[in-house]
């Protein structure tokens, strides 16, 4: 039987950038001690399932040192100089979207489609209002927008699908693909942005809290406007000390929470209890992102708004949870329609039913095989 050396190092560094210990290793294969100190060597197909275990290119257990993971795209978590090394499940993700990306932009200009004219339309010292109102435009919003939605989750799928009718794709999922063993890390990203003039792409961690969610759809949207792609994490709505995302930030918050008529509805609502709820109710935004604003004006002190936020993100989590224990299955396809996205699938459907696309590519880039990617072009333009 064919055995491979590897090196102790790179089996180390494998399981370490899976979040995977030597004892979890040991449990799968009881002589993997014994492959660490080469006293035994694993066979090619043991080490093919530790490679694909620990979501680890095969060929990099068997370089000399290991290779250093960095992103593909700029990378704006980054605080006093030190990035983050990023996960296989960041890498895989971000590697899975620009594959969508390079597929429609050629798809969208074999069908003589016209370059957005927005993308990289302001430098980076632009005013932010110039760029939450260029914002609106594109979207053929008036500055109160949200306020006309029943709710903010309404305002949220309001903004979802004006985005993606300006042809900017829009993806929200909380798990690598399909993988729900995959969860995403809400702790390492919150959101990044690929641009491209024909085909830009806005990706949203889907394991964020929802009341979050809308606040990161407008900062990465934002980042179209300058042309500047990345990663963003915003911990607590916050962006890291560097210009691109303090300038997208600034935009987005004038963009949901326009300030003239903060102040005008703050003066009613300041003394109130529950004044961030009725400044919600009033932009239909979520409470967190009223009391960002609220922060971001100078209304408030840190201390309080970190205070509100944490008591907001728990509660939500907690929603979040009981509904997933009442409805475990959840809508699959609905599902679908927030990972995939309209203008993606809709292409992508268009494609393979004129031949320019093999079945067997599409299942690659949308991650649906057979019937279930049959039904799923059946139910476009069905979403909510």
């Amino acid at each position: 039987m064919a055995r491979i050396a590897a090196k102790a190092e790179l089996l180390r560094w494998a399981l370490e950038r899976s979040n995977h210990t030597e004892e979890e290793a040991s449990e799968k294969w009881p002589r993997f001690v014994d492959w660490i100190t080469q006293v035994n060597n694993p066979t090619v197909r043991q080490l093919e399932e530790f490679s694909k275990w620990t979501y680890t290119p095969f060929g990099y257990l068997l370089l000399e040192t290991p290779p250093e993971d960095s992103l593909p795209i700029p990378d704006f978590r980054t605080a006093q100089g030190k990035p983050r090394r990023p996960s296989p499940d960041l890498l895989d993700t971000i590697q899975a979207m620009q594959r969508r990306q390079d597929w429609l932009r050629d798809f969208m200009i074999e069908e003589i489609e016209d370059p957005l004219p927005f993308v990289g339309a302001y430098a980076l010292d632009s005013s932010a209002n110039a760029i939450a109102n260029s914002m609106r435009d594109s979207l053929n919003l008036e500055p109160m927008w949200a306020s006309h939605e029943r709710n903010w989750g309404d305002a949220v799928r309001l903004l979802r699908n004006r985005i993606e009718d300006a042809g900017v794709m829009v993806v929200i999922n909380g798990v690598v693909g399909n993988n729900n063993r995959r969860q995403l890390d809400v702790d390492e990203f919150r959101g990044f942005v690929l641009v491209d003039t024909y085909a830009p792409l806005v990706f949203i961690n889907g394991r964020d809290a929802q009341c979050a969610q809308m606040f990161t759809l407008a900062h990465e949207f934002a980042h179209l406007f300058i042309g500047r792609e990345g990663v963003s994490n915003l911990r607590q709505l916050q962006p890291t000390d560097i210009d691109v995302e303090i300038i997208c930030n600034k935009a987005a918050a004038e963009f949901l929470v326009p300030e003239k008529v903060f102040h005008e509805i703050w003066s009613q609502v300041q003394n109130q209890s529950n004044r961030f709820q009725l400044l919600a109710s009033k932009f239909k935004v979520s409470a967190i992102v009223a009391a960002r604003r609220a922060l971001d004006l100078n209304r408030i002190g840190r201390s309080q708004f970190v205070e509100f936020y944490e008591k907001e993100i728990r509660e939500s989590s907690e929603r979040v949870e009981k509904q997933r224990k009442q409805n475990s299955g959840g809508d699959f396809w609905r599902t679908q329609g927030v990972r995939i996205g309209a203008l993606f699938g809709t292409a992508v459907a268009q494609a393979t039913s004129t031949g320019r696309l093999l079945y067997r590519d599409a299942y690659k880039l949308t991650g649906l095989h057979g019937q279930t990617f049959d039904n799923f072009v059946a139910r476009l333009g069905l979403q909510g």
